[in-house]
């Protein structure tokens, strides 16, 4: 592509592309996709988005075209890449000047330039890094700011490199350039502090973002360009500054007012400066070790004293409890068992954590935890209030503790109260201890503080198994509790049926739980949202439980789960929904076909749940599995629910369908369990298996359950089903086989020399076969080759005979009067067992097992009758003499004891 001619044309195409009418913007694209082969075209792009006099949008295009060809053509090995001279030309174009005054164009600009280093820094590209260090150097603000830009990128692409070689490559750079690293981020950050302290608010504002990228250079130098940084003096002492600049930028943090938008980004290089502290934790913890005591003494001091009150901001705490937090739990930092067996690094570090953590520490950070920072908010408290279920939602974040405070107080509690149980316990209990008896509801602060210890005591119940005698409290304190129904005291009712439901598993006793459900029932009818939801969870913690009695149970079945089908129609979140239909499934799934009288209002309630969701994968994905339950439940009378059932197995498992890809695993789980108890095969139900070959093509994990649910088609109906399907599974078989690997077909093609190796294997290996049923149907299998002339076959007849020898003796019985032998496994009916209360009864696909089992050749072929037939049929096909040759090759006990077994034939 000519340079001349072609920029006025390809710039005309950019411009088009940026139109928002679809008629000029799609022959554009198209255009432009041809374009990308085409040798010059990137230079033409270059060209265009450094001309600062085009229009913003078009260079902006150019720009993100230029950058995805390097992700495709870049490389000397992809289809159609670019030519070794336009790559020159190009990488020189990139770095002849910084200038670009759009910040997002500059942006876009220094990572393509950082994708290019990754593939050809240094060795194509030796003049990157110097050329940068050079245009950091000089006045100009501008190309300044933009060289560094480009620096912090190319940085962290070549520090995210892992190969040995790659990393190689990166300390040998890291070792360059760092000291320059170090003098560059100080000088910048001294020019902030000084630009601060003197008003100078421009000024401040340009110099900070210097200091920024600076230290995020800096962060990826010093994290990932040493093998081992604590031999460099110049890393040290600049982690050991980063403490002093932390409190300097606290400070001013401080200093500075809230609307001005420096704060922001002085927060945010807070930020910065303890992720420097905490990437380098992870990755050298043995060289953190002497930042240990001072990492400790600033966290705990910014933390948990009043130093930082005036001073610190959310996410600044939440960095400085993730410090904490990581040391604590540091496994590089615990010594073994046997003190001889830990490094000498291992015991100087434990040795820093056990004299720091005293116990006036560890009482302080503990008290403070639960007093201060597990008190609920002004702000949590009017959520409550105005949003009750985004509340919970809130509350039960998942894993969203290196972000938001509420959850990482209580991890850091967790951790810490695990690591120091023998020191916090006594600690919490006095707490506990002191708060004995109802609160007054006017006392809102009083109340604050019993639900933030109770919290503590939930979160620390496995430390406190045996300090707390949680069944005498929850009989003699926190039943009471529970029967305050005052308004102001719904913070109480909410945490002690949440404690509850963190004890049930570690010690509550199973005659209270009558007790606990019909105070669960009493609950589910609180006047409070919140405490309705927070004691659904408890009941769905209390039947998941390993001592859950389906008996203790049933009595307040009916009444739990209306009012849970109440609780489901009044939320409206779709969070809230599925969490309540997971509540209900447990339920279910618990109790079984007991369910089946209560179930009705939730049948009729689901169609409509389920097309409200339309839009909300995820609770579809939660109907799905409460109807997998619901089928469990209602066994065969789960037919009445075909209607609704069928469509949406339809939906969930058809791949030509957008939700397929969120649906298909627990559409294809209700599938199956919908067969399983299936009564009988309707043309509804066959219908729905066109959805099959499309799912077997997939290849995906979830095959299996796909062969899972073909089988109970044959099991419900075998000839019905195979009348319909059976070529198009046949078809759909051959072409998984095609997926064979080539050493695979090479071992299909020694298949006499397989026979052989197997049946030798087979014989070898029987005594591994324990099972009475399975060692007949293998002789039954190894006979089953006879009569044969394949000479594989009768050179392993002696191991035949064997195992159907020992056959015998396994499954023979002697009738004394007749003085004959019979086989015991025979089998002309089978009698149902009776189920009890505590098992599952079977489904009706496990009623089609036991009648399929009566045809199994196991129950009905007599292996005394099969042996004899078969040595008949072998001495007819060889002649006497041959047979007799044969018969040789058995040892003459075992010929002996077989001529037994078969007297009378």
């Amino acid at each position: 592509m000519d340079l001349n001619s072609a920029s006025t044309i390809v710039l005309q195409v950019l411009t088009q592309a940026t139109s928002q009418d679809t008629a000029v913007l799609k022959p554009a694209e198209e255009q432009l996709k041809q374009w990308e082969t085409q040798p010059g075209f990137y230079s033409v792009l270059l060209n265009i988005f450094t001309n600062h006099s085009l229009d913003v949008n078009v260079r902006w295009l150019a720009v993100l075209y230029f950058k995805n060809g390097i992700d495709r053509y870049w490389r000397r090995v992809a289809p159609h890449a670019l030519s070794e001279e336009e790559k020159t030309t190009l990488r020189a174009g990139l770095i002849a000047n910084f200038n670009e005054p759009v910040n997002q164009i500059a942006t876009q600009i220094s990572v393509l330039i950082a994708k290019v280093a990754r593939v050809d820094c240094p060795r194509q590209w030796p003049e990157l890094i110097p050329t940068l260090l050079e245009s950091v150097k000089v006045q100009d603000d501008l190309q300044q700011h933009r060289a560094l830009l480009t620096l912090y990128h190319v940085t962290k692409t070549l520090a995210s490199k892992r190969l040995a070689a790659d990393r190689k490559l990166f300390y040998d750079l890291t070792s360059g350039i760092y000291s320059f690293a170090c003098s560059l981020w100080n000088h910048h950050t001294d020019t902030f502090l000084q630009q601060i302290c003197t008003g100078n608010e421009t000024g401040a504002t340009n110099s900070l973002e210097r200091t920024l990228l600076s230290l995020k250079v800096l962060r990826k130098l010093t994290v990932h360009g040493f093998v081992e940084p604590h031999w460099n003096a110049e890393v040290m002492g600049f982690l050991h500054a980063v403490f002093e600049r932390l409190k300097q930028f606290l400070e001013c943090s401080r200093s500075i007012r809230a609307e001005n938008l420096c704060r922001d980004r002085v927060e945010k290089t807070i930020i910065l400066f303890t992720k420097v502290l905490l990437d380098f934790l992870d990755q050298h913890p043995f060289s953190f070790t002497s930042l240990i005591q001072r990492s400790l003494e600033f966290a705990v001091s910014y933390v948990f004293t009043e130093a930082g009150e005036g001073i610190v901001f959310e996410q600044f705490i939440v960095q400085c409890m993730n410090l904490i937090k990581m040391i604590v739990k540091n496994y590089a930092y615990k010594p073994s068992k046997n003190i001889e067996d830990s490094s000498p690094e291992t015991l100087e570090a434990h040795k820093i954590k056990a004299a720091f953590f005293t116990y006036p520490t560890l009482m302080e950070i503990c008290r403070r935890l639960v007093t201060h920072y597990f008190l609920l908010t002004k702000e949590e408290l009017t959520m409550w209030e105005e949003d009750p279920e985004g509340f919970t939602v809130e509350e039960t974040g998942g894993d969203s503790w290196k972000y938001s405070l509420r959850p990482c107080t209580e991890v850091l509690f967790i951790d810490i109260f695990h690591e120091y149980n023998q020191t916090l316990a006594p600690v919490l209990l006095e707490m506990v201890h002191s708060l004995q008896g109802s609160t007054n509801i006017e006392d809102t602060n009083a109340i604050l503080i019993k639900d933030a210890v109770y919290n503590a005591v939930g979160l620390a119940a496995y430390e406190l198994f045996d300090s707390v005698d949680f069944d005498q409290w929850f009989k003699n304190q926190l039943l009471a509790e529970l029967q305050v129904s005052h308004n102001r005291y719904k913070p109480i009712r909410r945490r002690v049926i949440w404690l509850i439901g963190q004890w049930i598993s570690v010690k509550f006793k199973s005659d209270l739980r009558p007790v606990l459900y019909q105070t669960i029932c009493n609950l589910l009818q609180d006047q409070d949202l919140v405490v309705r939801i927070e004691t659904a969870t408890t009941l769905k913690l209390t039947v998941d439980d390993f001592e859950f009695r389906t008996d203790q149970f049933l009595p307040y079945l009916e009444s739990m789960f209306t009012l849970l089908f109440k609780l489901l129609q009044e939320v409206t979140e779709c969070d809230t929904k599925m969490h309540v239909l997971h509540v209900l499934s447990c339920v279910i799934e618990r109790v079984n076909i007991q369910i089946q009288p209560y179930v009705g209002c939730l049948v009729q309630y689901l169609p409509l749940l389920w097309k409200q969701s339309e839009e909300h994968n995820m609770l579809r994905c939660a109907i799905l599995t409460t109807l997998v339950h619901l089928v469990q439940g209602l066994g065969a009378d789960s037919k009445n629910l075909y209607p609704f059932l069928l469509p949406v197995i339809q939906l969930s498992t058809d791949v030509t369908q957008p939700p397929h890809v969120y649906l298909l695993e627990d559409g294809l789980e209700l599938w199956l369990v919908t067969l399983e108890n299936s009564p009988c095969l309707t043309p509804e139900l066959l219908r729905i298996f066109q959805n099959m070959p499309a799912l077997l093509e997939l290849s995906s994990e979830n095959l299996k359950n796909c062969f899972k649910i073909i089988n109970a088609y044959i099991f419900l109906s075998s000839s019905e089903f195979l009348q319909m399907y059976a070529s198009v599974l046949c078809q759909s078989f051959c072409s998984l086989l095609k997926d064979i690997t080539t050493e695979g077909q090479v071992q299909v093609l020694k298949s006499d020399q397989i026979l052989g190796n197997m049946i030798e294997m087979w014989v070898d290996r029987m005594d591994n076969i324990t099972q009475p049923e399975r060692r007949k149907l293998s002789a039954l299998a190894l006979l089953s080759l006879l009569p044969s002339l394949n000479t594989v076959i009768q050179d392993k007849f002696c191991g035949i005979i064997n195992i159907s020898v020992e056959g015998l003796h396994d499954v023979m019985t002697e009738d004394a009067e007749a003085g004959t032998y019979k086989d015991c496994m025979l089998m002309a009916h089978f009698e149902q067992p009776k189920v009890t209360d505590d098992e599952e009864p079977p489904t009706e696909q496990d009623k089609r097992k036991k009648l399929l089992a009566l045809k199994d050749p196991v129950h009905t072929v007599s292996l005394q009758q099969f042996i004899y037939e078969k040595l008949k049929a072998q001495q007819e096909l060889l002649g006497e003499q041959g047979f007799q040759a044969l018969m040789e090759t058995v040892d003459t006990e075992i010929v002996a004891q077989l001529q037994e077994f078969l007297q009378g034939f």
